[in-house]
């Protein structure tokens, strides 16, 4: 297959007095786009949070410091009397959970971490293709304004050949104002060239902070292996990040059930009395009777099942609208490649030779100067229609391997 191979080197001599540009390669811009990211450092500091609280997921809750007085009497001949049996206690009381709980509560920080780590891997994806498209953009908008520049330059080259024309009575006076007028016409989409040039400099800027960057180098193949792409849609960001959520519903179930074991608490107490009384020391323990889980426990394990059963049909769900979306990519990618070669095969060979011919012809007399500026036109409005799809097919390839393979870079 005939590709249409290029460099920016045309393009960086003409925009050589921007010497504040930087120059980024495709390869470069989807390094830069993870390595600067608000938004991939939000997601890794909420990562590191999530580890952070791991680490003490699964600990005892905090002691409790106890101090009041015990036994002052309230009525009698002994009122308020605090030297008869009333003692100064001092006691520290811990609140032991049951070992299920505690696991539970373990498994619960891993899948938090599971899923701030998805996030992290999604938030990264989403800024390799962000900046993948606006690179690519930018490439094959500067290509069409070369070609488009030197549509240009070559009809600029004619106009005074049209105007001793008229001079000299060979061609009409409004002979002229065709010349203009195209002139006016290839500008005119040069302006647009150049603004979506700026829109597609603008875009990339937003994921690799280079101001009005300069894309080099090649563009990513247009070439795509269904097949290899269509193995890995299970690994997709957004089935990973569904995933996550199934094993956090899990982890809740688990952390539900483990209301149905009893929990324990231990206290100790030192209460000081009267010297004639001594001291005294306590130790009490208790532990939680889970009675009538039917009313209490019960319905928060359904309704913590439901969710997981819930998390299972949304990652479903979600690979099967994963599934009909690469069906519908691939069926873009490949209406694209063959609309490029369809063109380039066919169409601009016959643009080319007209263009040629129409030379030749005027060369020899035998064609009027508005049939050959016609036909420069006609080829330079090709060669940028055929970028157009070029770019098209490169855009649709690129999104496929980003979406679909290149997620875990």
């Amino acid at each position: 297959m005939k590709r249409v191979w290029w460099t920016a080197l045309p393009v960086l001599l003409a925009l050589a007095s921007a010497s504040y540009a930087q120059s980024v390669s495709y390869d470069d811009a989807l390094r830069a786009a993870v390595s600067d990211q608000p938004r991939i450092r939000a997601s890794e500091l909420r990562l590191d949070a999530r580890r952070d609280v791991a680490d003490a997921a699964d600990e005892l809750p905090d002691p409790k410091l106890r101090a009041g007085l015990r036994n002052l009497p309230v009525t009698g001949p002994d009122l308020f009397d605090p030297t008869m049996m009333t003692a100064f206690e001092i006691g520290v009381d811990q609140e032991i959970p049951n070992l299920v709980e505690r696991r539970a509560r373990a498994g619960l920080a891993a899948a938090d971490i599971e899923r701030a780590s998805a996030e992290l891997s999604y938030a990264r994806n989403a800024a390799r293709l962000g900046a993948g498209r606006a690179w690519i953009s930018l490439a094959y908008a500067q290509q069409a304004e070369e070609i488009a520049s030197d549509a240009l330059h070559e009809i600029e080259r004619l106009v005074p050949l049209a105007r001793s024309s008229v001079a000299a009575g060979t061609a009409r006076p409004g002979e002229s104002l065709e010349v203009r007028r195209a002139v006016l016409e290839v500008e005119d989409r040069r302006t647009q060239i150049r603004a979506d040039m700026q829109t597609a400099q603008a875009r990339l800027a937003r994921y690799i902070a280079v101001e009005d960057a300069l894309a080099v180098g090649p563009p990513p193949s247009p070439e795509v292996n269904p097949e290899q792409l269509r193995a890995t849609l299970e690994h997709t960001p957004e089935i990973v990040l569904a995933e996550t959520e199934i094993r956090q519903a899990e982890a809740g179930v688990d952390l539900a059930r483990s209301d149905l074991r009893p929990d324990f608490s231990v206290g100790a107490s030192y209460g000081i009395r009267e010297r004639q009384y001594g001291d005294l020391f306590s130790v009490m323990g208790t532990v939680t009777l889970p009675l009538f889980a039917k009313r209490r426990q019960q319905p928060r394990i359904e309704a913590a099942r439901a969710q997981a059963a819930a998390a299972g049909e949304a990652r479903l769900d979600m690979l099967r609208t994963l599934e009909a979306q690469f069906g519908a990519d691939l069926a873009s990618w490949r209406s694209a490649y063959r609309q490029w070669q369809r063109a380039t095969d066919e169409l601009l060979p016959l643009a080319e030779s007209r263009a040629e011919l129409e030379r030749a012809s005027f060369a020899a007399g035998r064609a009027d100067l508005l049939d050959v500026i016609g036909a420069i036109k006609t080829l330079a409005v090709l060669r940028i229609e055929i970028l157009a799809r070029e770019q098209a097919t490169v855009e649709a390839a690129a999104n496929l391997r980003l979406t679909y393979r290149e997620h875990g870079q």
